[in-house]
């Protein structure tokens, strides 16, 4: 499976389409953040990406932002008030500039020092970050439009999140995944919510069954 990126980019393009001062303003579905906050989020982190590609390209590591989380979230609140065009044209340039990035890549194997990983995993957190904070932006789309690959991929990713001394079943008209050993829980819904919920975000149908504390994102 290869992460259709492009198309993540795509979409978020067409959201930004229709947002306007009011939009950014308000709330986006994260708590505390507006939609400015996640523009900016989206925004800062393909510039971030690409630095990442550029540097491994010329056979060089570097942090993922500098200053580390603390310069992260400042930059992330500092920009979140800026207008309205403003904010869609640097995330319009920024995830452009990734793309091209990626499309210079000569081999996935190069080692990069976000998650310690490589420019292979790079383009997974790519999607996983464009696909997530779409739907963060609270518009449309909504997670009922993500693919079957990208939840059963997210789902592997947040398999950490498993609590302990529980065998989580998660059971889906269309798939059925599993994570953990213990106890067996079982929550059954639609593969979107379900994978949706596993994110920490509100599922947009609902779910049964008894839902556990998850562990933190990993």
């Amino acid at each position: 499976m290869n992460p259709d990126v492009t198309s993540s980019v795509q979409r978020l393009n067409q959201v930004l389409e229709e947002v306007d001062e009011a939009t950014v303003r308000a709330p986006s579905r994260l708590p505390g953040w507006s939609r400015g906050h996640v523009l900016t989020h989206i925004a800062n982190f393909s510039e971030a990406m690409t630095r990442q590609v550029d540097e491994a390209l010329a056979g060089r590591l570097v942090d993922m932002y500098d200053g580390g989380p603390p310069a992260r979230n400042a930059a992330i609140e500092s920009g979140a008030g800026r207008p309205a065009g403003e904010l869609k044209q640097h995330v319009r340039t920024a995830t452009a500039g990734l793309l091209a990035a990626w499309s210079e890549v000569d081999d996935w194997d190069r080692p990069i020092r976000h998650r310690d990983s490589n420019l292979a995993a790079s383009v997974y957190t790519g999607w996983r970050e464009l696909e997530i904070h779409t739907i963060d932006l609270g518009l449309e789309p909504t997670s009922d439009d993500w693919s079957k690959e990208f939840c059963l991929h997210l789902l592997e990713f947040l398999r950490p999140r498993t609590p302990e001394n529980l065998r989580l079943i998660l059971r889906a008209p269309d798939a059925e995944w599993e994570a953990g050993a213990g106890e067996p829980r079982i929550l059954t819904g639609a593969l979107t919510d379900l994978t949706a919920w596993m994110a920490g975000r509100e599922p947009q149908g609902p779910i049964t069954g008894a839902l556990p504390n998850l562990n933190p994102w990993p």
